[in-house]
């Protein structure tokens, strides 16, 4: 299992997101920019893969754009459907494999938002994947999903670290309403390009003190951007753009970034 299959992860999800991106904030203008590709690409409809809590798909629906939303974790699906019936939109929330999902018709949009496509731990399923989801889009299809460019100053720090050596990210409230902090341990491995690691929660009591702990793993794969590039053209897709961020900026060659790849199907 990984850190986002586990039900107290699921339903604290969005809280904690909330913490963090006060600080640590990438996603500056992230439903703007899926709202835009909707608008340009999404006529044949639309599904959000590896979707969440609904993040997308809930976005676009406030914009009155409807889309259908899979992923792996069943405790996600569960949050995201919620989220959706309270909102009152009927939207389709699936459990699914991106390697291998089908659901029963195609798609002129398939968005891959933050680091879905990063969970995938070998270059044979991100092959498996991307086959999959060309298979699920209509002639001249749009696929988008991100990734970033690895740091080695990053890197080297990471592997002189075991995936036990935690340290604290942030403090927030819990769907109990109790305090919790949170720590990561993560570890690089340059060989199988895989950050490996966990999250370790910590359930506080009013004083303060420690009275519940729980630990749940974390797994992504580095994937350098000619990699990427090479693994684009083998699946059968060619590279529409590639931003740097949510704000439509091309990517520079020679600057590392946050990627935000938009592929079209060939």
């Amino acid at each position: 299992m990984d850190l986002h299959d586990y039900k107290d992860v699921a339903e604290n999800y969005d809280r904690y997101l909330e913490v963090m991106y006060q600080t640590e904030n990438n996603y500056d203008g992230f439903i703007q920019f899926y709202t835009e590709l909707a608008k340009r690409y999404g006529a044949g409809g639309i599904i959000d893969i590896a979707c969440g809590t609904g993040a997308v798909a809930l976005g676009l629906a406030e914009q009155g754009i409807i889309a259908d939303a899979s992923d792996l974790s069943e405790e996600m699906c569960n949050v995201a459907r919620k989220k959706a019936q309270d909102k009152g939109y009927k939207l389709r929330i699936f459990r699914g494999d991106m390697t291998t999902f089908d659901a029963g018709r195609t798609y002129s949009l398939a968005i891959i938002a933050r680091s879905g496509f990063m969970h995938l731990p070998t270059p044979e399923i991100q092959r498996a994947a991307l086959l999959n989801i060309r298979s699920r889009l209509c002639d001249g299809g749009i696929l988008t999903l991100n990734t970033f460019d690895p740091l080695p100053s990053f890197q080297a720090e990471q592997m002189k670290n075991s995936d036990e050596d935690h340290e604290f990210r942030l403090e927030y409230i819990n769907a109990d309403g109790n305090r919790e902090k949170i720590y990561t341990a993560l570890s690089y491995d340059p060989v199988s390009q895989i950050l490996k690691g966990s999250w370790k929660f910590e359930t506080l009591d009013e004083k303060g003190n420690v009275i519940a702990e729980r630990i749940r793993p974390l797994t992504m794969r580095q994937t350098y951007r000619q990699e990427m590039k090479w693994l684009i053209e083998l699946c059968g897709f060619e590279i529409e753009a590639l931003y740097s961020g949510y704000k439509f900026k091309p990517a520079d060659e020679l600057t590392p970034s946050d990627l935000v790849w938009v592929l079209k199907k060939v």
